[in-house]
């Protein structure tokens, strides 16, 4: 569940004012996105979006414009001004067991981007435009020479005041907070995980008693942002990538949005998104380039990600079987299978992902039976070596066998129990800074000396191996180490249909043996880090 506060009285540039108004501001219940009758304005249709997130959302707004929000069926707290907004999110926040969504009613935004980023596994996590970065320009002063800055730009309409770096928000400016180099702009949706509660509510009430300090152009949810950073919440940030998001102001802006929003392809960036970013070289380059369209069609027919995992299941038992023949055709046809088994385990994952079908009995099945079908394909190969006669009664290939069996079972209780380690760790506590220092030099000064005494020592070294993942092939080399399970069945598979199982399996035990020592070492020296 996620509690979803709409801030219907941004205090930034809200819009302006149409002939016979009476001076009234340009509302997102005023905004229609279409000519066409009974079509949804701007705030209508954002009530309906976060409509299956959670329970009534509620939108803050100022009295005088409360009705007409009210009239859109949303359930509204008036608030006079920027200091009473901060009050009743303070109080909206302070005692809930959900997670939040904060979010300008304005907010013209993909379906699919709410749903990532309420969905992403940061615990604090804001929307971001980056500033692009000419390659020609010449390369800016050191940190420490800088100076800070209100503001430096604009970008999307709103003010270039936020520092970003190594995933996440760093500084924020206001018309009283400086901000050195900033290098991009808060677009507005914020998500918090329900922990971050409390401190929300304090932030916001500590900034409601700050509110003379700040000017029309300071935006309730880039005064969040900085008073998060500034308690020590790590705020993650995301880019809209393929995506779509724009606040609304006029109806000019409305229409350009709509024109805009046509030009992008929400499904396919949905089923784009559905491929697991993190996926080995085997995985990315030779499966996930067509697998998404079996997904995607899949899903389209109402097959789930079970009935997905069945069939992947299915063809790694043929090719089980297909191995245990101990024929050069069988060996080939099992190469074959065990590469569409793998290509079907892929799927699945995709389909859950597409269709936003998850459980917990799939993910079990999922994790169980990647084993089963690894472990079955090693007995048929065991099987097919001994009834092929071409290494006498077969005992020096099944101690192979079970060599690799053991050795695979080692790693992936070395990746669970670390896995479960990591969860179980404390996060560092990143420094803090009060919310009445205007300058943000001691909050700079306080990560830059962090920095440095991560730079030395284990923690110097796993950075340096860390930076040179920025090169593709550092990056892959990495990947393929590892020895995925991608990499693991298309060892299988062409070993096994080129040669013979007893090939197959040395190569896995010497891949896997590199793999689970260059594992177990990162593993080490990141324990004593």
């Amino acid at each position: 569940m996620t509690l979803v506060v709409l801030l219907g009285s941004s205090p930034g540039p809200i819009g302006s004012l149409p002939p016979g108004s009476g001076g009234r501001p340009v509302l997102p219940t005023d905004l229609k996105l279409t000519s066409l009758p009974g079509a949804p304005t701007a705030y209508g249709r954002l009530l309906g979006q976060v409509a299956s997130l959670g329970p009534q959302p509620v939108t803050i707004a100022r009295p005088a414009d409360a009705y007409a929000y009210r009239e859109q069926g949303g359930r509204v707290v008036e608030s006079a001004g920027v200091a009473e907004d901060l009050w009743a999110l303070a109080d909206l926040v302070e005692h809930t067991t959900d997670n939040m969504l904060i979010m300008p009613a304005n907010s013209f935004v993909h379906d699919e981007l709410i749903y990532q980023i309420t969905k992403a596994k940061r615990a604090a996590l804001a929307l971001i435009v980056r500033e692009e970065r000419d390659e020609n320009a010449p390369e800016p002063p050191p940190i420490e020479e800088a100076e800070p800055e209100i503001g430096r730009g604009v970008l999307e309409g709103l003010p270039q005041r936020t520092r970003a770096g190594r995933g996440r928000v760093t500084s924020v400016g206001t018309s009283y907070h400086a901000v050195t180099r900033p290098n991009a702009a808060l677009l507005g949706p914020i998500h918090l995980h329900q922990r971050h509660a409390a401190v929300l509510a304090d932030v916001a009430r500590e900034l409601a008693g700050m509110a003379h300090l700040f000017g029309p152009e300071d935006d309730v949810t880039e005064l969040l942002v900085l008073g998060l950073v500034r308690r020590g919440v790590s705020v993650g940030v995301r880019g809209r990538r393929d995506l779509f998001y724009r606040r609304l102001h006029t109806p000019e802006d409305t229409a350009e949005a709509e024109r805009d929003f046509a030009g992008f392809d929400e499904d396919r960036a949905r089923l784009d998104n559905a491929v697991k970013g993190a996926d080995g070289f085997f995985t990315t380059f030779f499966v996930s380039t067509y697998s998404r369209f079996i997904a995607r069609w899949a899903a389209r027919r109402g097959l789930t990600p079970n009935q997905i995992t069945l069939v992947s299941i299915f063809f790694g038992l043929l090719s089980a079987a297909s191995f245990a023949t101990g024929t050069r055709a069988g060996w080939i046809a099992g190469g074959v299978l065990i590469y569409f088994a793998f290509v079907f385990d892929c799927v699945d994952g995709q389909v859950a992902r597409y269709a936003r079908k998850f459980g917990v009995l799939g993910a079990w099945l999922d994790a169980t039976f990647d084993r089963f079908k690894e472990y079955a394909v090693f007995v048929g190969l065991a099987v097919g070596a001994t009834v092929s006669g071409q290494f006498g009664d077969g005992e020096g290939v099944w101690t192979l066998a079970l060599a690799a069996i053991a050795l695979q079972s080692v790693k992936h209780l070395l990746d669970f129990s670390f896995g479960a380690a990591n969860r179980r760790r404390a996060p560092v506590p990143l420094p803090t800074l009060e919310l009445h220092v205007a300058n943000d030099r001691p909050l700079r000064d306080a990560l830059e000396e962090r920095r440095v005494s991560r730079s030395t020592g284990v923690r110097g070294l796993l950075k340096l191996w860390t930076k040179a993942g920025k090169f593709r092939p550092v990056h892959w080399a990495r990947k393929m180490i590892v020895f995925p399970i991608g990499e693991r069945f298309a060892a299988i598979a062409i070993t096994a249909a080129f040669f013979d199982p007893r090939v197959t399996f040395i190569t896995l035990l010497i891949w896997g043996g590199v793999a689970a020592t260059y594992t177990l070492t990162g593993r080490i020296l990141r324990s004593i880090a």
